[in-house]
């Protein structure tokens, strides 16, 4: 270890270890896999940037966000170390240039989305190099009892296995026991290389205060302007609330500025720049913001919403205080914020006809078939992900296996005449090149080539002829985009019982459901509770701090315990009436009770969304949004059956 602590001085400008540090480093130098358990703002990256300076190959870092990849990266470079990204924001020859720097061994971090390496032509390059480690951020997203499932996260043990990873390095802010014993059971992570630091920040005050919703925005206001200024953030859950929210704050003089994912990337990065740059900033954000904001001075952090669960809400703290300073951390609770929590996770959860209809869909499409999820998605009205999950399931279950994306569209540009082209090919396959040519449409600016199309017409297969495209890019002579992802799939088993297999994952689905709804439950708990509110949380994570905290709002004795879970049993006469006047729409996409009751409460589908109009537009869309939506769906399959 001289030599890395030679490097942690020398390089990264540090005299010692943080916490926890060391120990997940050693084990790394060893050749173990392992796990670290760092909130957030303790010097998790350090984790795998110092030892893949002294290990011999390639360490791949998978991370699901492009800007914190940047800020990373921007890092490591002012240091000297050769670290890049490969992701869609890269020119043509960027794009090239880090692969040269792989190929040439120059490159020692290797940052992408996960998503990348369900791509079969980069996953095949990526075999050609020697990985010596692949670190995993944000790794609860590999588990099902995390609180942010990924499908692509799921997959990443086999591709480990598959790349041939000589170590593996799984890093979260956040893990239950139940997550932390899954992730180390996919990698095989043994005791000693499992590192959690544990979750308590004595220099947060955590305050759970219930307001009445329509008391929010001035209760905030008055909280803002008679505490010290300081560097805010306040999270809500809609984006239309975080601008309605920014605005009022605005209006009474405050500087505050509204941000979420709706934003153009320049406009979220001017805001957050800002943020950055100013002791007194305040931004009114979605959870879109945190994930890489690495600022020290935050000193308040408000939940004008309710946290979707404890694990977010420990992260979205955890960004409070990082210079150890005093800072407060406030709930602004109101259990219409669970109802709409609520909602959003019923409406999730696809309908078993839904689920029928694609899974004998896929089974009919013979021995190997590729299928595009954004049309599945119009025509079983499921999202996009919840797709991707399904056939995530079918892959774990055996049924069927993933032969990866490829596009169906191929758009290039000559970068060179096409008559130098040529003549660096024999005849033949100056022959083959011209009719591939000849099926493109000609555009404004770009040719396009039909992959099926162009393999119909000329007789040959798709592996030649996008082949030779690459080909032709990869030595400069055309430009190309690609478009129409389809995913290519094998059928492992025949003669399935589709019934069988749909309850399954129909239960399967209910089960995460049932987990989620039981999370934001657990977070009602948290709230109305009279005991002490750090120890409660540290107690989520599996942390025992011994003792009382001394400094929450419960501690203190200094809160309201007011806030009442809403039961209710029944829809009023009016709430009823709004069903009705649904039904009476009597719109394609409003036909099954699990449609309607989404649509009413604001949660949206693919078939409502690209109706034309839109249904998300219609005045009823969201009418019932603080209405719980099991009380919905039951009016909704009830007045079905009578229509019918």
């Amino acid at each position: 270890m001289d030599a890395v602590r030679h490097s942690l001085k020398n390089i990264f400008g540090f005299d010692d270890f943080r916490r926890g540090q060391e120990k997940v480093v050693s084990q790394l130098i060893q050749g173990n896999s392992a796990l670290a358990i760092f909130p957030t703002g303790s010097g998790k990256s350090l984790c795998y940037q110092l030892p893949a300076l002294h290990l011999p190959g390639l360490t791949v870092v998978i991370s699901p966000l492009i800007a914190l990849m940047k800020d990373q990266i921007d890092f490591l470079l002012s240091k000297g170390v050769a670290a890049a990204r490969l992701d869609s924001t890269l020119s043509l020859d960027e794009y090239r240039q880090v692969w040269n720097q792989v190929e040439s061994g120059e490159l020692k971090l290797l940052y992408i989305a996960p998503e990348r390496l369900s791509n079969e032509k980069f996953s095949q390059k990526l075999k050609r190099f020697s990985i010596s480690m692949m670190v995993i951020d944000e790794a609860h997203c590999i588990s099902e009892w995390g609180h942010n499932f990924r499908p692509d996260y799921l997959k990443l043990t086999a591709v480990a296995q598959d790349l041939k990873v000589e170590r593996v390095l799984a890093l979260t802010a956040t893990a239950t026991p139940q997550v932390a014993a899954d992730i180390r059971r996919n990698f095989a992570i043994a005791d000693e290389a499992y590192v959690n630091i544990g979750y308590y920040r004595p220099n947060l005050e955590i305050r759970l205060s219930p307001i009445p919703r329509d008391e929010k925005k001035h209760a905030l206001l008055k909280k803002i302007q008679e505490r010290a200024s300081g560097a805010t953030i306040v999270y809500v859950t809609l984006q239309k609330t975080a601008v309605e929210v920014a605005d009022f704050l605005v209006e009474n003089g405050l500087p505050a500025m509204p941000y979420h994912a709706g934003f153009k990337a320049e406009e979220r990065t001017r805001i957050q720049d800002e943020f950055m740059g100013s002791p007194q900033a305040i931004v009114v954000a979605t959870i879109a913001f945190g994930m890489g904001i690495d600022k020290a001075d935050i000193r308040y952090v408000y939940h004008y919403n309710l946290p979707q669960s404890l694990e977010n809400y420990s992260q979205e703290i955890g960004r409070a205080g990082r210079d150890g300073k005093p800072s407060l951390c406030e709930v602004l609770a109101n259990d219409t914020d669970r109802i709409v929590l609520e909602n959003f996770t019923y409406g999730d959860t696809p309908g078993r006809e839904s689920i029928d209809s694609l899974v004998e869909e896929v089974f009919s499409l013979g021995d190997t078939f590729d299928i595009s999820i954004y049309h599945l998605s119009a025509r079983h009205d499921m999202r996009q992900l919840v797709i991707s999950t399904l056939l995530c399931y079918l892959e774990l279950e055996g049924l069927i296996q993933s032969t990866g994306p490829f596009y169906s569209q191929y758009k290039y540009q000559f970068l060179v005449p096409l008559e130098n082209i040529m003549q660096r090919f024999n005849s033949e396959r100056q022959t083959f090149l011209n009719s591939v040519f000849n099926t493109a449409h000609k555009g404004r600016l770009w040719m396009t080539v039909d992959i099926d199309k162009c393999v119909n017409e000329i007789g040959t297969d798709r592996k030649r002829v996008t082949s030779a495209l690459n080909y032709l890019e990869d030595q400069g002579l055309l430009k190309t985009q690609v478009s129409g992802v389809r995913l290519g799939y094998k059928l492992l088993q025949q003669g399935v019982n589709t019934h069988e297999v749909c309850e399954a994952l129909y239960k399967r689905f209910i089960n995460s459901e049932t987990r989620n709804i039981s999370r934001i439950r657990q977070l009602g708990s948290f709230i109305t509770s009279e005991n002490c509110t750090v120890r409660a949380l540290l107690s989520y994570f599996g942390e025992d701090l011994g003792r009382d905290c001394g400094h929450c709002d419960r501690c203190t004795g200094d809160f309201n315990n007011s806030l009442q879970a809403e039961l209710r049993e029944d829809l009023t006469t009016e709430e009823q009436r709004t069903i009705t006047n649904a039904l009476s729409l009597k719109h394609a996409a409003l036909q099954r009770p699990r449609q309607l009751a989404k649509f009413l409460c604001g949660i949206t589908s693919p078939a409502a969304s690209r109706s034309r109009p839109s249904l998300s537009k219609h005045e009823l869309f969201a009418s019932l949004s603080q209405v719980p939506f099991q009380l919905v769906l039951q009016s909704s399959q009830e007045q079905l059956q009578k229509n019918q």
